[in-house]
């Protein structure tokens, strides 16, 4: 089983972004949490990296219930999205799968809350 779901499109890393947010959108995700991965390497440790931004998309409600069913759950909250430059024009973007992340937890009404997630973050991706 694969730990995340991924598509590639042809864009601008920028649009990429910006298509990749109004998807999660859509959705009723919004990003909570904002990593430029290349803007900390560049600046913590001096090394030049591509565009790869991490982020942290939530579902207010999902998490909601999520927490409900299992109160550590939020260890493994909020869902991460990625969005890389893999080539001049092609950017691939990645969510977790949080049917595969949640296999750690031993709890049936978790599992049917991560399935939920997914289909929202697949259908997301392929918004974008």
């Amino acid at each position: 089983m694969s730990y995340y779901f991924s598509r590639t499109v042809d864009a601008r890393f920028e649009d990429a972004v910006a298509r990749t947010r109004e998807a999660l959108k859509l959705e009723d995700f919004g990003a909570i949490a904002e990593i430029d991965v290349q803007k900390t390497f560049k600046s913590k440790i001096g090394v030049d990296f591509r565009p790869y931004l991490i982020l942290g998309a939530c579902n207010p409600t999902m998490a909601h219930e999520a927490l409900q069913v299992e109160d550590k759950v939020g260890t493994m909250l909020p869902c991460n999205v990625v969005v890389q430059e893999r080539a001049e024009g092609r950017v691939e973007i990645a969510a977790i799968d949080p049917v595969a992340s949640m296999q750690a937890i031993e709890n049936p009404g978790l599992t049917e809350k991560a399935a939920a997630v997914a289909r929202k973050l697949q259908s997301a991706l392929e918004r974008i």
